[in-house]
C-alpha cells in the first residue's frame, strides 16, 4: 500500500494508470474510518481497477472551529484498516498546505439552491467548503467513479450538482447508510459520544422509523410536530431540526403528492456532538 502526501505524486501515478486504460474509483473521507467508510471502499474495489481513498480533514467546511479542532485524526489506525481490505489501495493524505497553499479559503459555488436548504441554513459556508475540496480532489485523482454515503444525503446531491454544472467527468455513486446494530448511523463523530449519549442516540433512528410510518397517513406538519414533541421530552438529545423535504429539490414541503419522493432529515445534539441522519419516507 502506498501513502501519498503530495498531490503531484498521486497525480503522476493516476496519469500512468490512465495510459493503461485502468478505471479509477475514489472514496473521499476525513478519516477516523469506520465500517460505513469501508462499505464504500469495498464497492469501489469491486467496480474499479484501482482505488484512491483520501484522508483529509478539510478546514473550509467547518463553521465551528472547536468542531474542527476536536475532529478525530488517526491516520495510522485508518491505514491498518485499509490494509485489511486491500494492499492495492492508494491512500492520499495531504497536508492543508498541499491542498490550499497559503490561502485556506473556499471557492463560492452555486448549486441551484440546494445549498440553502437544511444544513445550509445552520452551517454557513459549509457547502462552499465541500465543493472546494471535492473539486480539488477530483482534479488530482481524476476518478471515473466516486462514492459517497447517503447519510450525508444533501452533500451527495450537492456533489452531483457540482459535477453536472461544472462538467466534471466523474460518475457520482450514492451508497446506503451503514448503521450500528442498534440503528445509529455510523459516523466518525460517534467515538466522541459519552457512554450516556451513546446509549441514548439510537432514539434518533427509532424516531425516524416511526415518522416514516406516520407519514403514510398523516400530514407533513403533523409528523414534524410529533418528532419535535418526542425530542422535547428527551433529556439527553437536543433536536436542531427535523425537516421533511422533496428528495430532488431538498425544499421543505407543506403538502405531499403521489408523484414526488420525500425524505425526512434530522440533526441532533448529543451533548456537544452533532449527529445527522435521514430516511426515505415513500
Amino acid at each position: 500500500m502506498r501513502i501519498y502526501h503530495k498531490s503531484s505524486e498521486l497525480k503522476s501515478t493516476v496519469e500512468e494508470l490512465k495510459t493503461q486504460n485502468r478505471s479509477i474509483g475514489m472514496v473521499p473521507t476525513m478519516g477516523a474510518l469506520h465500517q460505513g467508510h469501508l462499505s464504500l471502499i469495498k464497492q469501489a474495489l469491486d467496480e474499479n481497477d484501482a482505488v484512491v481513498v483520501s484522508i483529509f480533514v478539510n478546514p473550509t467546511q467547518f463553521n465551528n472551529p472547536e468542531d474542527l479542532e476536536k475532529y478525530p485524526r488517526m491516520l495510522e489506525t485508518d491505514v491498518e484498516l485499509l490494509k485489511q481490505l486491500s494492499d492495492d489501495i492508494m491512500v492520499f493524505a495531504p497536508s492543508v498546505e498541499d491542498i490550499y497553499g497559503t490561502d485556506v479559503e473556499s471557492t463560492s459555488f452555486s448549486y441551484d439552491g440546494l445549498e440553502h436548504e437544511m444544513e445550509g441554513r445552520f452551517r454557513d459556508g459549509h457547502f462552499d467548503g465541500v465543493g472546494t475540496i471535492v473539486k480539488r480532489l477530483f482534479e488530482i485523482a481524476q476518478p471515473d467513479n466516486a462514492y459517497f454515503g447517503e447519510k450525508d444525503f444533501q452533500q451527495l446531491m450537492i456533489i452531483k450538482k457540482l459535477v453536472e454544472k461544472y462538467e466534471i467527468p466523474v460518475n457520482v455513486v450514492g451508497c446506503p447508510i451503514y448503521r450500528e446494530d442498534d440503528g445509529l448511523a455510523m459516523s466518525s463523530r460517534n467515538i466522541r459520544l459519552t457512554p450516556a449519549h451513546r446509549e441514548a442516540s439510537p432514539f434518533i433512528y427509532k424516531t425516524l422509523q416511526a415518522a416514516k410510518v406516520k407519514f403514510g397517513t398523516e400530514s407533513a406538519k403533523a409528523v414534524t410536530d410529533w418528532v419535535e414533541s418526542e425530542f422535547a421530552a428527551n433529556d439527553l438529545l437536543e433536536l436542531e431540526y427535523f425537516i421533511i423535504a422533496d428528495e430532488q429539490t431538498l425544499k421543505t414541503i407543506t403538502e405531499k403528492t403521489n408523484s414526488n419522493t420525500y425524505r425526512g432529515f434530522i440533526a441532533v445534539y448529543a451533548g456537544d456532538v452533532r449527529l445527522i441522519d435521514n430516511i426515505a419516507l415513500n
